[in-house]
């Protein structure tokens, strides 16, 4: 199947990522972003493993990209109770929503699946 390239990682962590794929209302990227600098500054980013967090829009579709230390989708399972976390959600749910509500029951519904990756080895 796809994984990381063989060679050329000797030395490098791996890092996980997740891509979140959303509907978010039109001019609500800066409450988004505000949500997430408040939510950043406290130990939910630790306790999923999260070392960087990058928000994506295109038109009214909503990007996450999450890269973590651990792979991030069971992580992000384990804390869905945390208090935070449902803090985080509840606000967000003003300006963002399920891509398709139809299928969405769990955080993991609205984790895109990888299908490909590529990285250039150190030696260039």
């Amino acid at each position: 199947m796809f994984g990381p390239p063989p060679g050329g990682n000797e030395g490098t962590p791996l890092m996980h990522h997740a891509l979140i794929v959303a509907r978010m209302k039109p001019g609500s990227a800066p409450d988004i972003a505000e949500v997430f600098q408040a939510s950043d500054r406290t130990e939910l980013p630790h306790l999923v493993g999260v070392s960087r967090r990058t928000l994506f829009q295109f038109g009214d579709v909503y990007l996450h990209l999450i890269e973590s230390d651990r792979p991030p989708g069971p992580e992000i399972a384990k804390v869905t109770e945390h208090p935070e976390f449902r803090a985080v959600s509840d606000k967000l749910s003003a300006f963002v929503s399920a891509y398709d509500p139809e299928t969405w029951r769990s955080p993991k519904d609205a984790m895109a699946q990888q299908f490909y990756s590529w990285q250039r080895d150190g030696s260039s």
